[in-house]
């Protein structure tokens, strides 16, 4: 008689109709006869080397926009200097800086005050960074296009032109990121979806206002690319359209590639994936375009003034 009461017994506990649902913040052991608590799943320092890694490459890829702009105050009369529109390098490398640091708004525990800012942050800071190129851009092609004396695109050349470039493009990229927090601002949420875990992640709210935001930063880099493409060809002395050519075209192509991985991937490998990239374009920008200078300047300083000669010589 034993047996046939541990079989029934067995019997009742496996085909038991009374099953109690655990609560959403738990989930069944392997035996299901109890509940255990789930795990939190997000990119936490205390769990993730990446987190710290990450950390250490974003604090010296923005200290470096900081040394380079050093750098260029000690030289801010030389050539080199002066021929890369001085205000605008300067511009472009704060919010360089400011983009890099914006990594810390994606590591550690999402909350809603993060989950919104960072974002619209990245967002509006890259939108600076492109614009300036942007600016950039637009000098180099006009200030060889009105070389004649009776070139219409003299009207154009002044000293607003690059600073309006900048204020307008940006100013696009605020209003959308204004209406984006207005009306469905990202919030932070739970997702209960995977086994023997919670997902702690950021809900971007407005799908469309953040794909407005990326498919902005990709225009403005396009247009970048193909203005400062056209006009590669330039003499070495005035090789700014090239150092513009090989960023916007590491920008691009970091992003071509990032935005499929990241919408391709869940909880914090989503958050991975675009710090990653962050990192990559900002730091893209970063060393193709102010890395040659600032060697130009350090180590070479006898082209430095070979260009002073030639600037003299043109005036």
């Amino acid at each position: 008689m034993v047996p046939r009461v541990t079989v029934l017994v067995s019997s009742f506990f496996v085909d038991s109709e009374n099953c109690q649902k655990c609560p959403e913040d738990e989930w069944p052991n392997e035996g299901r006869n109890s509940c255990v608590v789930r795990d939190y799943d997000f990119l936490s320092y205390e769990t993730e080397v990446l987190a710290l890694v990450f950390s250490i490459m974003s604090i010296l890829l923005s200290l470096l926009p900081v040394f380079m702009m050093g750098i260029f105050t000690l030289f801010w009369k030389s050539p080199i200097v002066r021929a890369n529109n001085r205000t605008l390098s300067f511009i472009l490398l704060s919010s360089l800086m400011f983009s890099l640091l914006c990594v810390f708004l994606f590591i550690g525990r999402p909350v809603d005050m993060t989950c919104m800012l960072r974002q619209t942050f990245f967002g509006i800071f890259f939108t600076v960074v492109v614009s300036s190129v942007l600016a950039k851009t637009i000098i180099v092609c006009i200030a060889f296009k009105a070389t004649r004396p009776d070139s219409p695109w003299r009207k154009c050349v002044g000293v607003k032109l690059p600073y309006s470039v900048v204020l307008g493009c940006s100013s696009i990229q605020v209003v959308n990121a204004v209406i984006w927090l207005s009306v469905s601002p990202p919030y932070q949420e739970y997702n209960r979806d995977y086994p023997g875990k919670t997902i702690i992640q950021c809900n971007e709210g407005s799908v469309l206002a953040f794909y407005l935001m990326l498919g902005y930063l990709g225009f403005l880099a396009a247009v970048s690319f193909v203005l400062a493409f056209m006009v590669r060809t330039l003499p070495d002395i005035y090789n700014e359209a090239k150092y513009i050519t090989f960023s916007m075209l590491l920008f691009c192509s970091v992003w071509i590639c990032a935005i499929p991985a990241y919408l391709s991937s869940r909880g914090k490998y989503m958050v991975i994936v675009e710090i990653f990239a962050i990192l990559s374009s900002g730091g893209g920008i970063l060393f193709c375009m102010f890395l040659p200078k600032v060697y130009n300047i350090l180590i070479f300083p006898v082209v430095n003034k070979k260009e002073s000669m030639l600037h003299r010589n043109t005036l």
